[in-house]
């Protein structure tokens, strides 16, 4: 006796949804000069970073024609702005980042909420990718390598040799100036 089996069950499902990709621009990708493709993709950044540019200038007509074929400017969760700063600080790299760099991580984190959607940060800027590998954020580098390992910053005094985790420039024990230096690194598989 033969049994009939219905194949249709075991076929996997071959069509998937497609992520919609979206690149959040830094001002250092936007001053690299360099192409950013524009095919499927949202191009977002941040008011933070649109106050960079002023009126006039190469710059700002690149920013211009960026807005006319679809950058849009948004406006990060306060939530995200906090989980930013809480993770920066971990890393060592909150005093090296502008509040304009902290909204556009912030906006970067929201976006990767959704599920659907494939974030990518476009910067040359080594504080934001180091942050942004630290939250599983993808990055791209425009006119640089980019970061090969993630590094974790803490401050050392020149004077006593304390090394404090907060980035702190006077050291309280001894009143000398304090250096920011590499406690940890650790690296990036891409």
């Amino acid at each position: 006796m033969r049994v009939k089996v219905k194949y249709e069950k075991f076929l996997p499902v071959l069509t998937m949804a497609k992520k919609q990709k979206i690149y959040v621009l830094d001002t250092s990708a936007i001053l690299s000069g360099k192409p950013i493709n524009l095919n499927d993709v949202d191009l977002v950044t941040t008011s933070g970073i649109s106050d960079e540019f002023t009126p006039g200038g190469r710059d700002y007509k690149i920013f211009q024609f960026l807005k006319e074929k679809g950058l849009t400017i948004h406006s990060p969760s306060k939530d995200s702005i906090e989980k930013i700063n809480a993770v920066s600080k971990k890393t060592g790299d909150l005093s090296r980042l502008s509040k304009a760099d902290i909204e556009l991580l912030a906006l970067s984190l929201d976006m990767s909420k959704d599920e659907e959607n494939e974030v990518v940060i476009l910067t040359d800027d080594y504080s934001i990718q180091n942050v942004a590998n630290a939250l599983n954020i993808k990055f791209e580098s425009m006119s640089q390598s980019g970061i090969t390992k993630r590094f974790k910053w803490t401050c050392r005094c020149r004077g006593c040799g304390k090394n404090f985790k907060e980035n702190i420039k006077i050291c309280p024990i001894c009143g000398a100036k304090t250096k920011n230096i590499v406690s940890g690194k650790k690296a990036i598989l891409k």
